[in-house]
């Protein structure tokens, strides 16, 4: 199991950090992919310090600078099987429903208050910045992540916005990305390791110069670098089971965000929804 070496730096040194060190070591912890896919210039500009700041904090935390920490981090993010995830949060939680029930709520509520923070909601800024322009809007999840990706893919259409998932595994994957073209923009939900799926759409994405919106905590970097806006959205704490809260919660940010940009056309949308829905239901009648 790979060691949390960021963890344990901020743990040992913490009580001596400086308020600004504290604050830098505070932002890398809570956002780990955009780290491995950041400079220090970039992640200066996001915590609002200079980036000299930026590597001596690094350094106080006992790294030789950010290299070795990028390098940690990656390491710490090395995947473990579901099984063991949930056999560690269980063993967390004992054998007691009620503090299983506690440990999920303090884990959503700890992923959600690390979107607040200011540099989490400027990249959802960033996002909706970047996605407005699209002609059309592609949401791409598997596995857990699918139903989310299907639920984006709604809610966009009832925004007035063309949308379409792309949830498809292995080679079937290839006729969902046939379509794709200049106008496109794309929502990635990738975690992990870069599967082959990730893998290639990233490289279809690069091909046609599309915009990429990643939604991850842990994403290889070299992928991480080839997205406009990485959102750092927490699935839980380290090496435990898997939730999917905070995702639900910055992809309706993002989404109500869109729809403020272009309030007549949701509005618009949701007015036709509306009557198709009454004629259904009064076909329903007749029928019944």
């Amino acid at each position: 199991m790979p060691t949390d070496l960021l963890a344990e730096r901020l743990r040992d040194t913490a009580a001596h950090l400086s308020p600004t060190a504290r604050r830098v070591a505070r932002f890398i912890q809570d956002n780990r992919a955009l780290t491995l896919a950041s400079s220090a210039m970039e992640l200066a500009a996001r915590i609002g310090t200079s980036d000299a700041t930026v590597v001596r904090s690094v350094q106080a935390l006992g790294f030789s600078g950010l290299p070795e920490l990028k390098r940690a981090l990656a390491a710490g993010l090395e995947p473990g099987t579901p099984a063991e995830a949930l056999r560690q949060t269980l063993a967390d939680a004992g054998e007691e429903a009620g503090r299983a029930v506690d440990l999920a709520i303090d884990t959503q509520r700890e992923a959600v208050e690390a979107l607040a923070a200011p540099e989490a909601r400027a990249a959802i800024r960033d996002a909706v910045a970047v996605l407005h322009p699209a002609r059309r809007i592609l949401v791409f999840g598997m596995g857990p992540s699918g139903p989310l990706a299907r639920y984006a893919a709604l809610l966009l259409g009832r925004a007035g916005r063309s949308a379409r998932v792309l949830d498809a595994s292995g080679i079937a994957l290839a006729d969902q990305l046939l379509d794709l073209g200049p106008g496109d923009a794309l929502v990635v939900l990738a975690y992990g390791q870069p599967y082959r799926e990730v893998t290639a759409l990233f490289a279809e994405a690069r091909r046609l110069a599309l915009p990429v919106v990643l939604v991850t905590d842990s994403l290889d970097r070299s992928l991480a670098r080839q997205a406009e806006v990485v959102l750092p959205v927490r699935r839980g704490r380290a090496r435990r089971v898997a939730l999917h809260g905070a995702t639900l919660v910055a992809l309706e940010a993002l989404l109500l965000g869109l729809a403020a940009l272009d309030g007549t056309r949701a509005l618009d949308t949701l007015d036709h929804l509306n009557a198709l829905r009454a004629g259904l239901a009064g076909t329903r009648r007749d029928v019944g």
